[in-house]
C-alpha cells in the first residue's frame, strides 16, 4: 500500500510570522551594516599607506587589495539594500493584514451595533408612540399658554374703550390740573384789600398813649 499510494509526510514546523521574518530580516541588516563599516575602516587604512608610500609597487599592491576591499563592500551594500527592500515588504504586508483585522473588528462592531439600535428602536424607542407623546406635550403647551393669557388679562381696562375718547379725558384732566395748580398759586381774595396803608400811621403804643395818663387812666377827650 505505501508503495502505491506513498507515505503521508509528516507535517512540518509552522511557517514563521511576519513579524519574525522581519525581525530576523533586520538582523541581517545589522550585521550587513557592521561588516560594510569594517571595511570603511579598512579602505581608509590603505588609502592612508597609498597616500605615505613613495613605491610604485608597493603603491600598486595597496591599491590592489584595497579594490578588493572596496568590491566586498559593495557585495554588502548591494546585499544590505535587497534584503531593506525586502523587509519593508513584509512590513507592508504586515500592516496590511493588522489593518485588515482592525477594519474586521470595526465591521463586526458597527453590525452589532446596527442590530442593537434596530431592537432598542422596535421595542423601546416606538415612533407612533413618540408622535402621540410630542402631539400631547405639543397641546399641554398651547393649553398652558392660554392659562397665562387669562391670568394675564387686565379686568379693570374694558377692551372695546376708544384710544381716541381717551386721549381727549386725558387733556382734558391735564387742563384741569393746570387750573388747579393756579389757583393754588393765587392769593385768597380775603387778603386782597386795596384799602390797607402801605405803612401804619401810628403804634399801638402811641395810641395808647393819646388816650391814657400817666396811671394809665382814660384821658378826658376835650
Amino acid at each position: 500500500m505505501n508503495r502505491v499510494f506513498g507515505k503521508k509526510k509528516a507535517p512540518g514546523p509552522p511557517a514563521p510570522s511576519l513579524n519574525e521574518v522581519s525581525g530576523s530580516m533586520a538582523g541581517r541588516i545589522d550585521d550587513m551594516e557592521a561588516k560594510i563599516s569594517k571595511l570603511d575602516k579598512e579602505l581608509k587604512s590603505y588609502r592612508d599607506k597609498i597616500r605615505a608610500t613613495r613605491s610604485p609597487a608597493v603603491k600598486k599592491n595597496l591599491q590592489n587589495r584595497a579594490m578588493d576591499v572596496l568590491k566586498r563592500k559593495r557585495m554588502y551594500e548591494q546585499q544590505r539594500d535587497t534584503i531593506a527592500s525586502q523587509q519593508f515588504n513584509i512590513d507592508q504586508a504586515s500592516f496590511g493584514i493588522e489593518s485588515a483585522k482592525a477594519n474586521i473588528g470595526t465591521v463586526s462592531a458597527m453590525k452589532e451595533a446596527n442590530a442593537a439600535l434596530k431592537k432598542t428602536i422596535k421595542q423601546d424607542l416606538k415612533l407612533d408612540d413618540i408622535e402621540d407623546i410630542t402631539d400631547e406635550m405639543a397641546e399641554m403647551m398651547d393649553d398652558f399658554n392660554e392659562i397665562n393669557e387669562a391670568l394675564g388679562a387686565n379686568f379693570a381696562t374694558p377692551d372695546d374703550i376708544d384710544e381716541i375718547d381717551l386721549e381727549a379725558e386725558l387733556e382734558m384732566l391735564e387742563d384741569e390740573l393746570e387750573d388747579d395748580v393756579l389757583e393754588a398759586d393765587s392769593t385768597p381774595s380775603y387778603l386782597q384789600q386795596d384799602d390797607l396803608p402801605v405803612q401804619p400811621s401810628a403804634t399801638p403804643e402811641s395810641k395808647a398813649q393819646d388816650t391814657e395818663d400817666e396811671y394809665g387812666l382814660p384821658v378826658s377827650q376835650s
